[in-house]
């Protein structure tokens, strides 16, 4: 998932991480050169949508202008959900 609008400089990771305590998934949120900001998810599907509605909701929301959900392969998950630079 890549989050565009403002979404550097107001929490985004910190927010994305504490949100993601509350949900049974692994992966990273990171920001972006191009100002965006990347979040990738291990999850099953149910929790995925919980969670990645959970950030709408949450004060993140009003910093998004746009999601865009991008199929992503990977491997390199840790035990938890953290903050990637």
């Amino acid at each position: 998932m890549k989050y565009s609008g403002r979404v550097q400089g107001v929490g985004f990771r910190a927010s994305a991480r504490k949100i993601a305590a509350s949900f049974k998934l692994k992966g990273w949120v990171k920001n972006l050169p191009t100002g965006e900001v990347e979040l990738v998810i291990l999850a099953d599907e149910r929790e995925i949508e919980a969670y990645l509605k959970a950030i709408r909701d949450s004060r993140l929301g009003g910093y998004i202008d746009r999601e865009v959900q991008e199929a992503y392969s990977s491997n390199d998950f840790n035990a938890e959900f953290e903050i990637r630079h």
